[in-house]
């Protein structure tokens, strides 16, 4: 009977590790497939923007009306790990279209300032990104004191009264320094192989291991 719990716990132990490592190489795909897709849409040309652009990091350009009394202040770090906001402004666009736009990151001190609303141009050009999902770990937003921690559809609509699309453009090539725009690469961190290795040499190792004592005895 012990003999069976213990191949049954061994077992179960290799097939989560070979489960880890199989995930870990499904990650590994869309992480690449994301940094060619952030590559290529950084080496596009501007198209002008509509509703029925769909392209994820597409670079495009738009003309309109910033509504500054509606800008949403979302929780951020900058590059080096400072706590602040990034500016979300609602743009209505020359043809009527409403879409939101990530000015750039401020310091907590600069929040409601009308400094950091001096735009004198109309037309914009950036990065035309889909919002991500937020993960369970982040707080609520907190409409009342107009700080959030994710752009969620629900609470857009509840401080704009504006339905948005589930994008956001972040604003490139503006020369001011508040807000600061914010840097888009393709440089992201991508461990998923080291990982998938690492989880498969544990599933290997147990294996050797029980297929040893297993002979021994």
């Amino acid at each position: 009977m012990k003999k069976t719990l213990f191949n049954i716990f061994v077992i179960f132990f290799i097939t989560v590790f070979c489960s880890l490592g199989t995930w870990q190489l499904y990650r590994l795909q869309w992480k690449l497939d994301l940094i060619d897709q952030i590559n290529t849409g950084l080496k596009s040309e501007p198209v002008k923007y509509s509703k029925l652009i769909k392209k994820n990091y597409q670079r495009v350009s738009v003309e309109g009306k910033f509504k500054f009394n509606k800008q949403i202040y979302l929780y951020s770090l900058n590059e080096t790990g400072k706590p602040g906001f990034d500016v979300i402004t609602p743009l209505m666009t020359n043809s009527n279209e409403h879409v939101l736009v990530n000015r750039g990151w401020i310091d907590k001190n600069y929040k409601d300032l009308k400094s950091i609303n001096v735009i004198k141009k109309n037309e914009i050009v950036g990065i035309f990104r889909e919002i991500p999902k937020p993960n369970m770990f982040k707080p609520k937003n907190d409409i009342f004191k107009n700080v959030w921690f994710s752009l969620n559809q629900n609470d857009l609509k509840r401080f704009t009264g504006i339905n948005f699309r589930n994008y956001v453009i972040f604003l490139e090539g503006k020369k001011t320094n508040l807000p600061t725009p914010k840097v888009i690469t393709a440089n992201l961190t991508n461990n998923h192989l080291k990982y998938a290795l690492t989880w498969y040499s544990v599933a290997l190792s147990i294996l050797i291991y029980f297929l040893y004592f297993r002979k021994k005895q």
